[in-house]
């Protein structure tokens, strides 16, 4: 049996050493504790890195919507059709792997022992997969999932309500500043002319007050009638 396993870096395609393991899904997780146990399980058989972000992106995005890429079919056809192999194919969608049956001919599987084994996979990934580190993976995990956020952003159909609410959430960002800058305002004036801020408590009269007054030794001849 094959594993697929997507990563945020690439497409890894693993080997199943043995089936027999797999019998008992519940107590699968135990064959993964530590990295010796693990590649007694499974052996990494093919990594296929994404060249960059925007194919990350493009590959991920497919994966989520149950499609097919241009980069996992490539994938699949040379590491497993081109090389005529006929072990079956475990992945974690059931609706991608009847897209890949359909198209490639790989009969997949999915189910409680998929699902296990994955997670297995995904316990001990950077020490399966040669060449990428957890921290690697970490930074790539955070680089996508931002790409992926404004992706979902830029094409979510409910477009006109994100926008409600990052006008709002906009609104209050305006009046935290404007109380910090008036704040300040009232804290720094307030060296040079303390008794001023119990004499004007709204804040924007304050900065009008300020920016009319100047130094406190104008406040004789100054004509506040503006303010």
């Amino acid at each position: 049996m094959l594993v697929l396993f997507e990563t945020s870096a690439g497409f890894a395609l693993f080997k199943v050493l043995n089936e027999g393991k797999l019998q008992k899904a519940d107590d699968l997780w135990k064959e993964f504790e530590n990295p010796e146990n693990a590649n007694k399980v499974v052996t990494l058989k093919k990594f296929s890195k994404f060249k960059n972000t925007a194919d990350a992106l493009k590959s991920t995005t497919a994966l989520i919507e149950s499609k097919l890429s241009k980069p996992l079919k490539k994938f699949l056809t040379k590491e497993i059709v081109n090389q005529e192999l006929n072990e079956s194919l475990a992945l974690s969608d059931a609706k991608l792997g009847g897209i890949i049956k359909e198209k490639l001919g790989i009969k997949c599987v999915h189910d409680n022992v998929t699902d296990e084994l994955l997670r297995g996979i995904r316990s001990q990934m950077a020490n399966l997969i040669s060449g990428l580190s957890e921290n690697d993976s970490k930074a790539m995990s955070l680089g996508l999932s931002h790409s992926l956020s404004r992706y979902k952003l830029k094409f979510s159909p409910d477009k006109v309500d994100t926008m409600i609410v990052q006008a709002i959430a906009l609104l209050d960002d305006l009046d935290k500043e404007l109380n910090t800058y008036a704040m300040r305002v009232r804290e720094w004036y307030g060296w040079h002319f303390p008794e001023m801020s119990k004499i004007i408590p709204d804040n924007i009269l304050y900065a009008k007050t300020v920016k009319k007054l100047g130094s406190r030794q104008n406040a004789v001849s100054t004509d506040f009638t503006e303010v």
